[in-house]
């Protein structure tokens, strides 16, 4: 994801919709530029709804949630301030390119 918020609530709609249809489904939601927003304290989303608690059901559900470090770095953003479910990788574009060559991953845009 990279457009941001509206992109982010229609990402965990569609995810919670896949995991109803798949539930062994395995989702990685990679993140960098506006798209890592939903991901940092307080986000909330068009309705003034916070992220934490869809955040924290889908990684409950085994969703992973990766931020790209450069977006990080060129915004200056701390990683403290992201939610405890992010894990940081170095590229998003390059955690993508990764998952589709190497894991097997098929890229879903919301």
């Amino acid at each position: 994801m990279s457009e941001g918020i509206p992109q982010a609530s229609r990402a965990v709609n569609n995810i919670r919709n896949h995991l109803a249809a798949d539930p062994k489904a395995r989702i990685v939601v990679v993140t960098h530029g506006l798209g890592i927003d939903f991901l940092l304290d307080g986000a909330v989303n068009q309705m003034d709804q916070s992220f934490v608690g869809a955040i924290g059901e889908l990684a409950g559900r085994g969703v992973e949630f990766r931020v790209c470090n450069n977006t990080l770095v060129s915004r200056k953003i701390e990683p403290a301030k992201l939610a405890m479910e992010a894990k940081i990788v170095p590229s998003g574009v390059a955690e993508v390119a990764r998952l589709q060559a190497r894991e097997g991953f098929v890229y879903l845009r919301p």
